[in-house]
């Protein structure tokens, strides 16, 4: 079954860049593209996207209260968020509203298949780097 994904990005390049990484992933169609929180909330609603790949930081409203809003309207839906920087409590803050994934931009072209993936299983995906990063804070 083909999943839709609702792409989400302030910047254009980038929401084309991600269009372009979405559409090589096998049974995966970019059905609609937001540069706000507030149209991302706007059209999860109308399109029912089975993904939403969400920036953190937006106009208008940001990723991490359109998150809050999409999980409150559709619990099943899954969002990936991404970001150019880590920080622990954004990330802390994007999952505890429901996020399924964190992926930071610099790893969009290498990762975003495996998060679309490890999402649609219903797991949790972080980015390679976020994970490195804590493995170094932690020892």
């Amino acid at each position: 079954m083909t999943q839709k994904v609702l792409i989400v990005d302030d910047h254009p390049l980038v929401r084309q860049q991600l269009r372009k990484i979405v559409e090589n992933i096998s049974d995966v169609k970019v059905i609609g593209e937001a540069e706000n929180g507030r149209i991302a909330v706007f059209l999860s609603k109308k399109m029912k996207p089975d993904i939403v790949i969400m920036d953190i930081s937006m106009p208008v409203m940001n990723g991490v209260e359109a998150t809050r809003e999409i999980m409150n309207q559709t619990p099943v839906m899954k969002v990936i968020a991404t970001s150019m920087h880590y920080q622990k409590v954004i990330v802390d803050s994007i999952l505890s509203y429901g996020a399924a994934g964190f992926v930071l931009k610099e790893s969009l072209t290498s990762e975003l298949a495996r998060a679309i993936e490890t999402v649609n299983n219903n797991n949790v995906y972080m980015s390679s780097s976020i994970e490195r990063q804590a493995t170094y804070v932690s020892q």
